[in-house]
């Protein structure tokens, strides 16, 4: 009786390591949303949606998942898909007067063309540790880090309308 309850109680943990073992694509750069209100600078200096795509890569391996990269990808896309998108990006703030960035990531999990979960995602900063030293890229870049985990961390056990980070 008590290697059966054992059994049911390590049940949850096989069903996700056989998830992590399957291969899920995301995309190379995360887009920006068409109604973004981004600041010109931060499009083009922080390198936003491939420093994402890098950082969800990187925590889902930790995490034991194999993840792909494609420059191409969409719902349709066969196997596992995940898109996501920027819909926002909030760098008011400095390192004199005290930075206020945020993020926020809508995403979504594809299996052969159907959705099978999606989230949404929230991340602030005011800097951290020696943040009047840092510049809006490295803070922004700070809050693209702790999404990129959140992503991760969700993608091992997805459902639907996740919230994540700041948002839970």
């Amino acid at each position: 009786m008590k290697k059966l309850l054992l059994l049911a109680a390590m049940f949850p943990l096989f069903c996700q390591s056989a998830f992590a073992g399957d291969t899920v694509a995301i995309q190379q750069a995360v887009p920006l949303n068409e109604d973004a209100e981004i600041a010109g600078s931060v499009k083009t200096e922080c390198h936003l949606g491939e420093n994402l795509s890098q950082y969800v890569m990187e925590n889902a391996q930790k995490r034991g998942m194999t993840i792909t990269r494609a420059t191409d990808l969409s719902a349709s896309s066969p196997g596992r898909v995940v898109t996501m998108e920027i819909m926002s990006a909030v760098s008011d703030g400095n390192a004199f007067t005290g930075h206020h960035k945020s993020m926020s990531v809508k995403g979504s999990l594809y299996q052969d063309g159907k959705l099978v979960g999606n989230f949404r995602a929230r991340r602030v900063s005011m800097g951290g540790a020696f943040g009047e030293f840092k510049g809006n890229c490295q803070v922004l870049d700070r809050v693209n880090k702790e999404l990129g985990e959140d992503i991760a961390e969700w993608m091992l056990a997805p459902g639907m309308n996740g919230l994540l980070g700041d948002l839970k």
